[in-house]
């Protein structure tokens, strides 16, 4: 097959859900997976996949010339979908050059050679930069980040992302890579590393243990649904216009207080416990440092030109997430091992 498109980081929670949705949508395209496995990276993601004929798994840093050297040489990459990323803000705090490392050289790496290799013709390519809405920094009370807000990143993380971005636009701008960008709100759903704050909190609600939560709860967040956020990058991929950027949110702000109350009174039904039994679980720690208030997204764009809408309610969604963890202990206790335990007990029962 030469009608390869590239996926970066598909065995995390974002790209694996890409992943799978290209594998099995598009059975004349040959969907190659590109992930270096991290603690972040799960091939556990894909086991329902992994012998389609239309897919590829290489495992690697997108940070290492030779290997991404390598790749480019071995298949005729029509597309790059780069999901790879360092996305963690607290991790960031404590490890910043890692972020630097994957996000910002790592990117310019795949531009290069996605430079090189359609030199030629860029016609009918895509370089597809998936980004955050952290790149815009914090909101007050009212508002909402358009594709047009200054970027103002906050943290070592949304720092990098934001180098990133500007990044992939210089390589539009100067060379005419044929380029897009969006930038997502907070994703939630079924696979994603329990140290984000639903699968954690889910985690532990149904073992007793202490929900931490950092000061007193007020950061606002819009929360969409990982599948919707891939179906907006499958529509951004094939019909997205080249330089333009696309928000991607959910229309959905929640207080990071009020959003775990809410899956308290879920899992307290799904587990038929005593209502209130999961809530005195809360337990407020240490705020992060440089914590943003409150993110929001305007998605009117990508729905008026490319007619991309978030298709679950939240507490629907929020449902069909609980009960993926509570139906995939198997996938948890996996995921609950070494480095992430030493993580966790760092990050939250020594504060």
């Amino acid at each position: 097959m030469t009608n390869a498109i590239l996926i970066t980081g598909g065995a995390g929670f974002i790209g694996s859900h890409v992943v799978r949705r290209m594998v099995n949508n598009h059975p004349d395209k040959l969907i190659v997976n590109f992930d270096k496995l991290t603690y972040a990276g799960n091939p556990e993601n894909l086991t329902d996949i992994t012998n389609k004929k239309n897919y590829r798994f290489e495992k690697g840093d997108i940070a290492d010339e030779k290997t991404v050297s390598s790749l480019f040489e071995k298949y005729d990459f029509e597309g790059v979908i780069h999901l790879a990323a360092e996305s963690h803000v607290d991790r960031s705090i404590s490890n910043p050059m890692e972020f630097i490392r994957t996000n910002i050289v790592g990117t310019v790496v795949l531009l290069n050679h996605a430079k090189a290799a359609w030199a030629d013709d860029f016609s009918d390519k895509c370089f597809y930069h998936i980004s955050t809405d952290e790149v815009y920094g914090s909101l007050g009370d009212t508002g909402l980040f358009t594709e047009n807000t200054p970027y103002d990143p906050k943290s070592p993380y949304s720092a990098s992302k934001a180098s990133s971005d500007h990044l992939v636009r210089a390589y539009y701008n100067t060379y005419g890579m044929p380029v897009v960008i969006s930038n997502c709100s907070n994703n939630y759903g079924p696979n994603q590393f329990p140290e984000k704050l639903l699968p954690l909190a889910i985690n532990n609600i149904k073992n007793m243990k202490p929900i931490p939560i950092y000061g007193k709860g007020e950061n606002v967040r819009d929360w969409l649904y990982v599948e919707d956020h891939a179906d907006a990058i499958e529509t951004i991929y094939f019909n997205g216009k080249k330089g333009e950027t696309y928000n991607i949110g959910g229309n959905n702000e929640w207080t990071n207080i009020d959003l775990i109350r809410l899956l308290c009174k879920i899992m307290d039904d799904k587990l038929k416990r005593e209502p209130g039994t999961s809530e005195n679980l809360i337990t407020f720690v240490k705020d992060r440092a440089g914590h943003d208030k409150r993110y929001a997204i305007d998605s009117s764009k990508i729905a008026k030109e490319l007619g991309w809408q978030p298709s679950l309610d939240f507490e629907e969604g929020l449902k069909k997430t609980v009960d993926w963890y509570l139906n995939n202990q198997g996938w948890m206790d996996n995921v609950l091992t070494g480095d992430y335990q030493k993580y966790y007990k760092t990050m939250y029962e020594n504060r």
